[in-house]
């Protein structure tokens, strides 16, 4: 969806795909700033690809099929980003990615406690907004994380390294389910594997619930969702 927010800095990474991509690319090559289609190593590298293009001073990253939820959404992250914080993030809606498009779970992100990572919590990684200084300062993704590079990062910035964060009380992200991140009980599984190696690598102690909690939270987002639904 348009953004009302005008200073804007579209940077477009591609895969080196062989679709069609490229030719809706180019349709819209007016409007974007950047952009590269080269093979990658995966999901993460192409972010830090990003990252290392960019020139603006926040940096938020939207993945392939999810967009922002009302053309308000970067204005508002602009708003709060004029206080003296380093990151903000909000909520976001699930939407099935293969039927209508019909929602599935929503993700209240709450507000804002360091500690809360130690009880399995993490902001909403697509509505994530960080100041590049950050990323100059602590290190892009790891990309020795397949699937919970996202978590480290927000763990190394926020946890570790005391980075100032405030949430925004609204929806801001639309994600269509599926991905490499699906739920499956080997992708949980492994998902947890490397959640804990995200502590360890950043010499951080955890919670011994931390890594059940995590996954345990997704209950909660779906229960959420249907009894605001049942209600309308």
């Amino acid at each position: 969806m348009g953004q009302d927010y005008p200073d804007v800095e579209h940077i477009l990474i591609d895969g080196g795909s062989t679709d069609g991509t490229l030719k809706v690319i180019r349709s819209y090559q007016d409007k974007i700033s950047r952009w590269i289609s080269e093979p990658d190593s995966g999901l993460y590298d192409a972010m830090n690809k990003g990252i290392r293009l960019a020139t603006g001073d926040v940096i938020g990253i939207l993945n392939s099929d999810d967009y922002y939820t009302d053309k308000s959404a970067l204005s508002t992250v602009a708003e709060c980003l004029k206080k003296k914080i380093d990151s903000c993030y909000g909520d976001i809606d699930y939407v099935d990615g293969c039927k209508s498009g019909s929602p599935v779970r929503a993700w209240h992100a709450g507000e804002y406690h360091r500690n809360r990572f130690k009880w399995g919590w993490m902001p909403p990684h697509p509505t994530f907004f960080a100041r590049t200084a950050l990323y100059e300062k602590y290190g892009l993704f790891n990309l020795d994380f397949k699937l919970a590079a996202d978590y480290e990062l927000m763990l190394r910035f926020l946890y570790k390294h005391h980075v100032s964060a405030t949430y925004i009380p609204k929806c801001l992200v639309t994600m269509r389910t599926g991905g490499a991140c699906r739920p499956s009980p080997l992708n949980t599984l492994n998902n947890m594997a490397e959640n804990y190696r995200a502590w360890k690598v950043n010499g951080l102690r955890p919670n011994p619930l931390t890594f059940l909690l995590k996954p345990l939270s997704k209950i909660g987002q779906y229960a959420r969702f249907r009894s605001v639904r049942s209600k309308e």
